[in-house]
């Protein structure tokens, strides 16, 4: 995404792990990596490395003195990890929602939003076809991004 919008190319370097990734970027064997706000967090605040940007639509609350790609001049270069769940097809509309409405009590749990925050992970449930857009819309736009992997390969 990031090549297409600011007209680049980059030398994709593939790393076994994020320990190795970090190696290599330390190192200088690589100029810039892209990594998770949660992976990266403890890193940039202890100033062992510098952000450069959140390829989100909203600053992180983490990490608020990073810029965005769309501040940056690059509102199409978003990239966000997500995690669904999901069943078979034809599971019962009310089975569904009691589903929803249980992993929604337990993601909003202070528990759980402790141990999140800790581990610098923003939290957005999504639901139903919230959810279901989300997906739709990220696939839509990776899709063309996978295939040119696979293409070059």
């Amino acid at each position: 995404m990031l090549e297409k919008a600011a007209g680049v190319k980059f030398r994709i370097v593939h790393f076994d792990g994020g320990p190795q990734q970090l190696t290599a970027t330390l190192g200088g064997q690589v100029d810039v990596s892209f990594d998770n706000v949660g992976v990266i967090n403890a890193r940039i605040k202890g100033g062992v490395v510098r952000g450069l940007a959140m390829m989100d639509r909203e600053r992180s609350k983490f990490l608020p003195e990073i810029p965005t790609t769309p501040e940056l001049g690059y509102p199409t270069v978003i990239s966000s990890s997500t995690r669904g769940v999901m069943g078979p097809k034809g599971v019962p509309e009310p089975a569904v929602k009691k589903i929803q409405q249980v992993f929604l009590e337990a993601m909003k749990s202070p528990e759980h939003m402790e141990k999140m925050e800790k581990a610098a992970l923003a939290i957005k449930p999504l639901v139903g076809e919230e959810y279901a857009r989300y997906f739709r819309d990220m696939h839509e736009r990776c899709k063309p991004l996978v295939e040119a992997v696979v293409m070059a390969r």
